[in-house]
């Protein structure tokens, strides 16, 4: 059994993480934080910053990540974003500032640097982390160059250990750590090999405290003007404005995260000069981005939906309201009678709906969101055609039939607001993005979307879009089988816009009915083994369809497709590695019947698989990827395949027992 993970136990988890290593989550926020803060103040924001992350990266956890990297991205995306007000915790009556020198030391030497390289700095040279999992800490925590802000932080530590070496002792221990990237690195250090730089211990010292006398008589007097003038406006607004929904809902404390004017904007051109090609480089667009009435009609239902909002997510997708201001996507009328707003929160989409007196709210995952599974999202659906938001990186956009591969493709208009019309497939002319998911009857044309990158980020790029029922379409990819009696290279998957692909996937295609795709992100056609078939001439392909979710779940169905007629489903396995980058070794096995009636036990292996054999109710052993001997006769229960691999590993065949590994 695995692991259970739920939002209470990864709040838990989170906790834990935080007790354990406070001192050391402490000093990356301390570092992380403006140099230009007084130690005082930027204790307080490091404290904070360390505390307000349990939330979000409870989540993260609870979704089955690793705690510690998700409490350390959630420090640093607090402590590097723009300081707020003065928050709690407050401290009345006292300066503090860490008892540790030094720290303010490191603090003065990082000042040159960004926040995220200082992070990087920290997680490497004080916590161990190596190169990756820094860069992969700071990719979490919003960082729009990682690997930049990695090496700018190792330049910065060769330059301290070089100091070091000139001038005597380094910060622990009498040695300087190491540089980021070095093999001195190791492991994390843990709560019992904690450095002395930290700013767990502080000093303190009163303020004035005459001026202190004062200053509280004159906050009491103000307090009170400050009440008196809060019940007179309130008593205004409420009746000459009574009508006008509220800018936030929920508690006081979650006000700023749904405060319209506090929504994250990108600029327009952002996505052409940054490091990571996903949601986070989408501009604000529609004709209603400065609509704050509907801004804040949508993140009111978002934090405290109505019976009479009918509110949707994705598999293992939280609803929760946003713990910082969400990034805005699109707000306008992609139909008339019909506004949408779009939000991207973390690893999250929303989509809210007002159609009249209806108001419908949609939630979808988006985690590692990419260049082609960033490329669209769905605002409306309507009879036979959809209404999509196209990625600003969208140069071109032209539907296809995936039935019919020798088509040409027919290009589509994008509008100034980058979106485009598009039709649907049978059965799917309504809002498909319901709980009992996509709901389709028989197979007819099954319409695609073929898009292009700009040159501007890769240069002739073009792939597949299909809609599946949710929010987000489905990337199509395929990978072709290989060649050569010997051992080949593993060929990677690719974009399903080649001859080759486009025959396979229009054989395919009123197959994608069975894909749920509200939890779907991706689906790679592997065809890994043709054969050929007893009494039959032509070959034969074994191939295996791997649907991969936003979760990191991997489902596959292996079918084997014969020269002539319907393919045959073998073997259909949820959760698992098989057909993944994780999972590239497969022996999939069948008993089929020929054209004269007779039974044969076939059996294909994937390109590292060098002998095939069967026992128990069969005994054969046969060299290479393919094995075709007589089934036995019934009642003969089946036989066991196993296959041996170039290495000599033996895997067992893929089917619902838990197959396929070695």
């Amino acid at each position: 059994m695995g692991q259970r993970h739920g939002p209470g136990t990864g709040l838990r988890q989170a906790e834990a993480v935080i007790v354990e290593r406070y001192p050391q989550l402490l000093r990356l926020a301390y570092l992380v934080l403006p140099p230009d803060l007084d130690r005082h103040t930027r204790l307080l924001r490091a404290h904070r910053a360390v505390q307000h992350s349990l939330r979000a990266a409870g989540r993260r956890a609870g979704q089955g990540g690793d705690p510690l990297a998700a409490v350390r991205a959630e420090v640093v995306r607090h402590a590097a974003g723009r300081p707020r007000g003065p928050l709690p915790p407050w401290v009345w009556g006292l300066r503090m500032w860490p008892s540790a020198e030094g720290l303010d030391e490191e603090a003065r030497r990082l000042a040159g640097l960004t926040p995220y390289a200082r992070a990087a700095f920290v997680l490497c040279r004080f916590d161990g982390l190596d190169e990756e999992a820094a860069a992969a800490v700071l990719a979490r925590a919003g960082a729009g160059d990682p690997a930049g802000d990695v090496r700018a932080a190792g330049a910065a530590a060769g330059a301290a250990g070089a100091a070091g070496a000139g001038g005597g002792a380094g910060a622990e221990g009498g040695a300087a750590p190491p540089a980021p990237g070095t093999s001195g690195a190791g492991p994390d250090p843990g709560p019992d090999r904690e450095s002395v730089l930290h700013p767990a211990d502080v000093h303190t010292r009163p303020t004035d405290l005459l001026l202190r006398r004062t200053r509280v008589r004159a906050a009491w007097g103000l307090a009170a003007v400050l009440l008196l003038a809060a019940g007179l406006t309130r008593a205004g607004v409420a009746g000459t404005d009574a009508g006008l929904p509220t800018p936030y809902a929920g508690a006081p404390a979650a006000r700023a995260a749904l405060d319209p004017v506090r929504l994250v904007r990108v600029p327009a051109q952002a996505w052409s000069d940054t490091g990571r090609v996903d949601f986070t480089a989408w501009p604000a667009r529609g004709p209603r981005t400065g609509d704050r009435a509907l801004l804040a009609r949508a993140l009111g239902a978002w934090a405290a939906p109505t019976s009479a909002t009918a509110v949707t997510t994705a598999p293992s997708t939280s609803a929760e309201p946003p713990e910082h201001p969400p990034q805005l996507l699109f707000a306008g009328d992609p139909r008339p009678g019909t506004a949408v707003v779009v939000f991207l929160d973390a690893d999250r989409i929303v989509r809210y709906t007002e159609q009249g007196d209806r108001r419908s709210l949609d939630i979808a995952r988006t985690d590692d969101a990419d260049v082609t599974t960033a490329a669209a999202v769905t605002l409306t659906r309507e009879g036979n055609t959809a209404r999509r938001l196209l990625a600003p990186w969208i140069a071109t956009a032209a539907v296809r039939d995936l039935t019919a591969p020798a088509t040409a493709v027919r290009p589509l208009a994008i509008g100034p607001d980058g979106t485009v019309t598009t039709e649907l497939p049978p059965g799917t002319g309504r809002e498909a993005d319901s709980a009992a998911g996509p709901s389709r009857e028989g197979c007819g044309p099954r319409p695609v979307l073929e898009v292009a990158s700009s040159p501007r980020i890769v240069e002739k790029h073009a792939f597949l879009l299909v809609d599946l029922g949710g929010l987000l379409p489905v990337h199509l990819t395929y990978t072709p089988p290989v060649d050569g009696s010997d051992v080949p290279p593993a060929r990677q998957p690719r974009e399903a816009t080649g001859p080759a692909a486009l025959a396979r996937w229009a054989q395919e295609a009123c197959a994608l009915d069975a894909t749920d795709g509200r939890a779907v992100r991706a689906l790679n056609l592997w065809d890994f083994a043709v054969t050929e078939l007893p009494e039959t001439p032509g070959r034969a392909v074994w191939s295996c369809t791997r649907a991969t979710w936003w979760t990191g779940r991997g489902d596959v169905r292996i079918r084997l497709r014969p020269p002539a007629g319907d393919a045959l489903t073998v073997a259909q396995v949820g959760s698992t590695a098989a057909c993944g980058r994780f999972g590239q070794h497969v022996l999939a096995a069948t008993v089929w019947r020929a054209p004269s009636g007779r039974s044969y036990q076939l059996a294909a292996g994937s390109r590292e698989v060098v002998e095939i054999k069967a026992a128990g109710s069969l005994n054969s052993r046969t060299p290479g990827r393919t094995l075709a001997v007589p089934a036995p006769a019934a009642p003969a229960p089946p036989a066991t395949l196993t296959a041996t691999l170039h290495s000599g590993a033996v895997i067992t065949a893929l089917d619902t027992r838990g197959g396929g590994r070695d």
